[in-house]
């Protein structure tokens, strides 16, 4: 059954201890506005504004050193964590309603459910 995917969200991870001075950084050097400054009210996650056709730019308070990671996002994740798998990615954990893969680079990623209402533009088919 074919799925869909696409670019989602780019995740500044900080370790830190208090997220917002974090956000006030990225949203000033961005030139993006804050959206969101608490978003599930734990203090762990901030958005910054971006528009429809930009991929969301979510700051996420973590234990691991500071770094970037990309979320994909799929209609579904299992399909997709799958093909990733066979491209050479690695399924590192399932998290809450997403994969943590690790790229053959090392990098490590999360294929998520969709973002936005309108999955939209630049969207891949795969059969």
């Amino acid at each position: 059954m074919p799925h869909h995917s696409r670019l989602s969200t780019l995740v500044l991870d900080c370790h830190v201890d208090d997220l917002q001075p974090a956000l006030e950084f990225w949203s000033a050097a961005l030139g993006k506005p804050v959206a969101t400054p608490d978003e599930d009210g734990d203090g762990r996650y901030g958005v910054l504004a971006t528009d429809e056709d930009e991929p969301i730019i979510l700051l996420q308070k973590v234990e691991h050193e500071s770094r970037v990671h990309l979320d994909i996002e799929s209609d579904d994740i299992d399909a997709e964590a799958d093909r990733l798998e066979r491209l050479g990615a690695r399924k590192v954990a399932f998290v809450k309603r997403w994969w943590v893969m690790e790229a053959p680079t090392g990098h490590r990623f999360c294929v998520v459910r969709p973002q936005r209402e309108r999955f939209g533009s630049h969207l891949n088919r795969w059969d």
